[in-house]
């Protein structure tokens, strides 16, 4: 049986997640297997919730989710998640860097009410 090694977070998921520590909102599950069958998974999820966050990443050499064939990919999955009734909020490295994307979840996690331990 085959030990799943996590990857290592970028520094925009680290900081993602730092965010949150800081602004006390209920932490995700990294890295949430949401369909089973394709291995897709999500950089953040709220599983009870069904809203996830996908930090996507730009860079300049183009890398895998600016290429054709990683973009159409990328379109597949979040319609599946779509389909199976999830919220994904995706955002840039620099919109978490700026605090941007914190605010926008603490807003989606207040509005349906799992801000309440707060």
């Amino acid at each position: 049986m085959a030990t799943l090694i996590p990857k290592p977070a970028s520094e925009a998921e680290a900081t993602f997640m730092l965010h949150m520590r800081l602004e006390k909102l209920p932490l995700p599950t990294p890295e949430h297997r949401f369909s089973p069958p394709r291995k897709w998974r999500f950089d953040f999820a709220w599983p009870d919730r069904m809203f996830a966050v996908e930090v996507e990443g730009v860079t300049r050499d183009g890398g895998r989710h600016q290429r054709i064939d990683g973009f159409q990919k990328d379109l597949e999955k979040y319609e599946a998640a779509l389909l199976l009734g999830w919220t994904v909020y995706r955002c840039s490295p620099a919109m978490v860097k700026s605090g941007r994307a914190a605010e926008v979840v603490k807003m989606i996690l207040e509005r349906d009410g799992d801000n309440a331990e707060r």
